[in-house]
């Protein structure tokens, strides 16, 4: 196991890439290291380099250099079973992100925002099982439209939704869009009747004149969501 190896072990545990470590570091230059050093855009760098990034991961910075020590420290957190060690779990899915966690106006400018996006303009970054794209992000669900208790598909306010942009939906997929003349976007399912787009409100008690609301020109689709979650319970 080389250093490269071991750093992104580490990274993906904490569903973190280059970006979102620099920013949360408060050391911006730590995405600059991180990047260069993943991509081998540099030779082996000097421990000194290394050990900001080894503080704030807080692992021993011999680790990055050193392939018994890169597992005694993955072992550590936890990451690695040691050899007398019996697993009684299996490996999760893959770790993405983190993603931004954006308001409704973020989501419905998000086509404009997402290439200059900077880290302290989310509430928060979350990581993901889904690979959302490079412009993915996290919208919080806001009222009860889309909530069908006791259902298997169900989405109650406060809810984390998981949102692959750009978008190109099909009907009966759960999209973000931005209505024409509005400045934000909302959730729903995407639908077809008689031939014409609609957006539905799953939630079957929905007044009727709501639940049913027709596509118009200008409508502008913002995701489609691939995912949903609680949204980080007890996030250290």
């Amino acid at each position: 196991m080389d250093g490269r190896t071991f750093l992104k072990a580490v990274m993906d545990a904490r569903g973190l890439n280059p970006h979102a470590l620099g920013a949360k570091s408060g050391n911006p230059s730590l995405q600059s290291t991180v990047h260069r050093y993943l991509e081998r855009k540099v030779n082996e760098p000097r421990r000194a380099t290394l050990q900001p990034l080894a503080d704030f991961l807080q692992v021993d910075v011999a680790a990055f250099f050193d392939a018994d020590k890169a597992r005694a420290e993955l072992a550590r957190l936890g990451l690695l079973a040691g050899p007398s060690e019996e697993s009684n779990v299996s490996e999760g899915p893959a770790i993405r992100g983190p993603y931004p966690l954006i308001s409704e106006v973020q989501a419905g400018m998000w086509t404009e925002l997402c290439d200059n996006f900077a880290p302290g303009d989310a509430e928060d970054w979350l990581p993901s099982t889904k690979n959302l794209g490079e412009c993915g992000y996290m919208l919080r669900v806001r009222g009860k439209s889309m909530e069908v208790p006791g259902a298997r598909v169900s989405f109650a306010e406060g809810m984390v939704l998981h949102v692959k942009a750009p978008a190109d939906p099909q009907p009966g997929d759960f999209v973000i869009v931005r209505r024409n003349g509005t400045d934000q976007a909302t959730f729903k399912k995407y639908v077809m009747i008689d031939g014409h787009p609609y957006l539905e409100a799953i939630n079957p008690d929905w007044p009727k004149e709501l639940k049913y609301l027709p596509m118009q020109p200008g409508d502008t689709w913002c995701g489609v969501v691939v995912d949903a979650s609680l949204g980080g319970l007890s996030r250290a």
